[in-house]
């Protein structure tokens, strides 16, 4: 039993140091930008319309009439069905934060900030924030579900 406890202690230092490793490390999305790849203006605006893509809001707040008091600004929750095939189209989220939630299939991003395109899988959680400009294609079989949380301030703003 000593000999287990030993070779127990062994290990503590090791575990310390990933631990901290751990804490110290920068959170990392699923789809995201590896860092070696991301560089301004890697991409550049393209002007497809959208295709295959419904565009449901589910709900949506008045921001100001909210206790934070925003004004002019809308929390909105969305939902976005792509077909095989479909086109998001170029869009910035220089104005308009948001997180996407991918809940079934497989798509990808070409954003203006990464050279090579982003994949994102069934699970993944995109933020999307000042800087974000791009455009989405599902390449797959099978139709994408995004769910969209969205802080919009121009009512008018039907970028998706």
């Amino acid at each position: 039993m000593s000999r287990h406890l030993d070779v127990s202690r062994a290990f503590w230092p090791a575990i310390a140091i990933a631990g901290s490793l751990l804490l110290t490390a920068q959170p990392v999305f699923a789809g995201e930008c590896p860092a070696d790849k991301v560089k301004p203006n890697a991409q550049q605006m393209v002007d497809y319309k959208p295709v295959g893509v419904t565009d449901t809001t589910l709900g949506a707040i008045d921001l100001g009439k909210q206790p934070a008091h925003i004004e002019g600004r809308e929390l909105r929750f969305r939902k976005l069905t792509i077909a095989p095939g479909g086109i998001v189209p170029w869009h910035s989220h220089d104005d308009r934060p948001a997180l996407i939630f991918v809940q079934q299939g497989e798509i990808v991003e070409y954003a203006s900030n990464c050279i090579d395109p982003i994949v994102h899988k069934a699970g993944d959680i995109r933020p999307e924030v000042f800087g974000t400009s791009h455009w989405w294609k599902n390449l797959g079989k099978e139709t994408v579900i995004l769910y969209v949380g969205d802080v919009r301030k121009d009512p008018r703003d039907h970028n998706m």
